[in-house]
């Protein structure tokens, strides 16, 4: 019982450490989550929770509105990998762009990518609001590049990965687009904001007492 619970206690310990080290921006799970609302097809929903195709390093891409579920759809899905013992990094488009700044100086980039693709699955979040920096366009270009065949990358868009292009510079995303779609599951989600539609129907807050 004592090297049971040892055990179960460093269990724990792992998991903490590896999902501190994600580096989740909300905590989401698929505890959370509301299949039936979601425009994903359920048996997509289901074949992506098995992460076969992390195993596989392949990529997945979902993109579509804002507010349809992408970003938490994407951290639900590093959560479930970091809780089968898989490590998962989580970045912005613009922490690719500042990690390229930081390590210009001394010429690092390509040590701190490799450290970067240690892990096994690297989600990028957030992509197509705003124009990309061209420092975040040389970041996930490089990031992409280094992933390529080796590990799995994740990406929410508010654009189709084809259209990059009208927010960064053509020929870096042509080039990250063609590595990142390669071996890719592209999903599409469609509707309102889940965001707006609570807003509008009183339920975004709690009703004065």
């Amino acid at each position: 019982m004592l090297l049971a619970e040892e055990a179960a206690g460093r269990d724990r310990a792992n998991l903490h450490t590896r999902r501190k080290r994600a580096g989740f921006p909300t905590g989401k799970t698929f505890g959370d989550w509301l299949e039936g609302k979601s425009s994903i097809p359920r048996p997509t929903q289901d074949a992506l929770k098995t992460l076969e195709w992390v195993g596989r390093r392949e990529n997945f891409c979902i993109c579509g509105p804002s507010g349809t579920g992408k970003s938490h759809f994407a951290e639900a899905l590093g959560q479930t990998a970091v809780e089968a013992g898989l490590s998962v990094t989580w970045f912005t488009i613009e922490d690719l762009g500042a990690l390229v700044r930081r390590h210009r100086a001394d010429d690092s980039i390509a040590r701190a990518l490799s450290r970067i693709i240690r892990s096994d699955l690297i989600i990028v979040d957030d992509i197509g609001l705003l124009p990309v920096s061209p420092d975040a366009a040389e970041g996930f270009y490089r990031l992409v590049d280094a992933a390529y065949e080796r590990r799995s990358v994740a990406v929410s868009s508010n654009l189709h990965p084809s259209g990059f292009d009208e927010i960064m510079p053509k020929t870096l995303a042509t080039a990250t687009v063609d590595r990142l779609m390669h071996h890719a599951h592209i999903v599409v989600t469609q509707g309102d904001s889940y965001r707006f539609t609570e807003a509008t129907s009183g339920q975004g807050v709690k009703p004065f007492s």
